[in-house]
């Protein structure tokens, strides 16, 4: 199966905005993993209207800063601040909207959960707006206790729309503080799980920084390699799939599978999204500027397994073993306990010239 980058199509364009998306057709490894990935765009004065999905995700804010509504099934509306670094889980049942006061393009990713969704690997998002002009005057009216002349003009509005320019003059909701500890997760502020010297940095997204997580029952990480530095080989031990975007920067990528037959070598830069299959061995080695993307990993508490570094099993394995395994002399077997062994985890920085 093919299982390389790709990049997302626009599947709707208006004045303030556009809606870009993966399909199981386009990266057929979404629906072998049944997870779904989208981008929204929005213009000065943008709003995303009300929407509730099929599918739980994790929203990344790629560029840009604005507000974001948060509706809970019988709670009041949550108004939160977000920006550039931002993670803000939605699972299922929350209807959301999203708005841009800004000049600049507000841009957010979501990665999700398609296992329950009406079709495996694609987000079907539902407009409250769209969901009224479904259904007839009569309805609506003893929905809404208005007269049916005042309904018909309501739903005319909109049509067709899941972005609208909001006009100069109308006060949008404001978030209550400027930060919203418990949904949203800045990972560009937060506190480093794993911090390598010229190699690479993680923040994990979890239950533990960020509790709706446990909700969505998936959980999410960003990580920023440095220039030439490189992503030790490493699987998912528990079954796991890894769907990785491209946030910055670029670099190459090679991934391994059944039988030690390597199933992709290629380049990926900002933009590519791709999914390792579960077991799959995956590394990355960044380009001169350096690389970052953001990950959803399938399970809530993954656990990975490192070929090279400290936490390696090749380094727990006795060498005669290692010997035998590899047809290796007994001095060749040390080396798989080298310093860079002992010392280096995850990342390993460029190698000195």
């Amino acid at each position: 199966m093919d299982i390389s980058p790709k990049t997302s199509r626009e599947v709707y364009h208006g004045e303030a905005g556009s809606y870009h998306l993966w399909s199981a057709a386009d990266l057929p490894m979404l629906g072998v993993s049944e997870k779904g990935a989208a981008k929204l765009f929005l213009e000065k004065r943008g709003l995303a209207l009300p929407t509730f999905s099929d599918s739980s995700k994790i929203a990344y804010v790629l560029e840009g800063s604005g507000t974001a509504g948060m509706i809970f099934p019988g709670s009041p509306e949550k108004v939160v601040a977000v920006k550039k670094g931002d993670a803000i889980a939605l699972p299922f049942g929350i209807v959301t909207w999203w708005f841009n006061p800004n000049d600049t393009h507000l841009v957010v990713l979501f990665l999700g959960d398609t296992s329950k969704a009406h079709k495996s690997g694609e987000f079907t998002d539902f407009q409250l707006t769209g969901i009224f002009n479904g259904f007839t005057t009569e309805f609506v009216s003893r929905a809404w206790d208005l007269p049916q002349e005042e309904v018909s003009t309501i739903l005319n509005s909109h049509v067709d729309s899941i972005i609208v320019k909001v006009e100069d003059g109308i006060d949008m909701p404001e978030p209550l503080t400027s930060s919203s500890p418990g949904f949203v997760l800045n990972c560009e502020e937060a506190a480093f799980d794993v911090n390598v010297e010229s190699g690479g940095r993680v923040v994990v997204v979890s239950s533990k920084n960020l509790p709706l997580v446990k909700e969505c029952g998936f959980g999410g990480d960003l990580v920023k390699l440095d220039g030439n530095a490189m992503c030790s080989p490493g699987f998912s031990c528990d079954s796991a799939f890894q769907v990785t975007y491209i946030t910055k920067g670029s670099g190459r990528v090679q991934v391994v599978g059944i039988g030690g037959k390597k199933v992709l070598e290629t380049s990926i830069s900002e933009g590519n999204l791709f999914i390792v299959p579960r077991f799959f061995t995956v590394s990355k080695i960044a380009d001169v500027d350096g690389m970052e993307w953001f990950s959803i990993v399938t399970t809530p508490n993954p656990v990975f397994c490192n070929l090279a570094g400290k936490s390696s099993v090749l380094k727990y394995l006795s060498p005669q073993i290692l010997q035998a395994s590899f047809d290796v002399s007994s001095v060749d077997a040390k080396l798989f306990s080298s310093k860079k062994m002992e010392e280096a985890d995850t990342f390993f920085p460029p190698p000195q010239n």
